[in-house]
């Protein structure tokens, strides 16, 4: 090992820039990963903290980020006198924007009734919930990002609203949750007798199963779905639209590591030639220069590893307080699992780089070069 660190010693500017660059494909990959983590928290969050027994829709949706749903508000009468219905919420949802001097930004715009205890934020960093209309709820990365706190105004179409509370777990990367009255919703609509659900808690030992059905059958054009079952619908809506493009962009760098490793590699071989051809014609064993190969790969690698897990967290404060929306959740499995793929990539560019050394024939230490 001693002799491969030497020989990687010999040129101390390529061996920093091979790691750095390496190191840089690494923390592509963890950054990809933590945006992929935040971003689904983020996109179901608010599904998954409000533990509604049931979800109703209208009939064929599936999910609520992208799909579309309309119910008539007379619904609610229907639901709340199934025997088995504890309490109801009504939410509509709609995207809309804030004024904010000259900028315009846009929300996901949750109304709900709040006397239910369904449908609003799932967790608040700050303030309060909505108590009456004309008051809002925003999104952290939201409110930082357009310099909002708590008992600002903002401008939603002609209403002005005051901010009572900053949410958490409502960032979608793309556009961020905000939350008001159910009343409020309505009038900025437009459409007072229209919501996008029903969240539905139900009493304590019923039949989900049975109640669902029922309520089913009660309600024209409606489809119910168990909690369970509805966080996996708008989880696999997220993934079918996120995931492969981040898996995409997660290879590319995968790629550029093996090949920029597998070159450094090639090129020390071919510098070394001629020391490689001395260590076959004096007999040195079959298995010693491959292994030289791989330990530099694999020193490099690791290398690369603990530099970029030094860099990424300091680089990922940087990104998030001058871009806010930006929301990574980094756990130590996604660290394992890019420093194992770093090490992988790094023994495949080794097995590349093998070709080379396969080539170099003993009688060549008698060339000229």
């Amino acid at each position: 090992m001693i002799y491969t660190i030497r020989i990687l010693l010999n040129h101390p500017t390529r061996l920093i820039l091979t790691v750095t660059g390496i190191s840089l494909c690494m923390i592509l990959m963890l950054f990809l990963f933590g945006i992929y983590k935040g971003v689904s928290d983020g996109s179901v969050e608010y599904i998954r903290e409000n533990k509604a027994d049931l979800w109703i829709l209208q009939r064929n949706a599936t999910n609520l980020l992208r799909g579309s749903s309309m119910l008539p508000t007379q619904h609610k009468n229907v639901i709340e006198s199934d025997e088995d219905v504890e309490r109801v919420s009504p939410v509509l949802l709609l995207i809309t924007t804030i004024k904010n001097s000259d900028k315009r930004s846009s929300i996901f715009l949750a109304g709900y009734d709040q006397e239910n205890g369904l449908g609003g934020p799932p967790k608040l960093v700050t303030g309060r919930n909505v108590n009456t209309d004309k008051e809002i709820v925003l999104d952290n990365s939201f409110a930082l990002n357009n310099g909002f706190k708590v008992g600002d105004e903002v401008v939603i179409i002609d209403d002005t609203l005051t901010v009572t509370g900053i949410s958490t777990g409502t960032n979608a990367f793309v556009i961020q949750y905000a939350f008001t009255t159910l009343a409020e919703a309505k009038s900025l609509l437009g459409l007072p007798d229209i919501v996008t659900c029903y969240l539905v808690k139900t009493k304590s030992g019923v039949d989900l199963k049975r109640t669902s059905e029922r309520l089913q059958s009660r309600i024209d054009g409606s489809v119910v779905y168990e909690h369970p079952e509805f966080l996996s619908n708008n989880v696999k809506e997220m993934e079918s639209g996120f995931l492969p493009i981040l898996y995409a962009i997660a290879a590319l760098g995968a790629v550029v590591l093996t090949t920029v490793l597998s070159l450094i590699l090639s090129i020390n071989i071919l510098e070394r030639k001629k020391d490689f051809a001395v260590m076959k014609i004096l007999g040195s064993p079959s298995a010693f220069l491959p292994k030289l190969i791989i330990q530099q790969a694999l020193f490099i690698s690791i290398s690369s590893g603990v530099l970029s897990v030094l860099l990424y967290f300091p680089l990922v404060d940087l990104i998030e307080k001058v871009s806010p929306e930006v929301s990574t959740v980094t756990t130590p499995l996604q660290v394992v699992l890019v420093f194992t793929v770093g090490i992988l990539m790094g023994l495949l560019s080794s097995l590349i780089a093998l070709s080379r050394l396969r080539k170099i024939y003993p009688l060549e230490v008698f060339y000229e070069r």
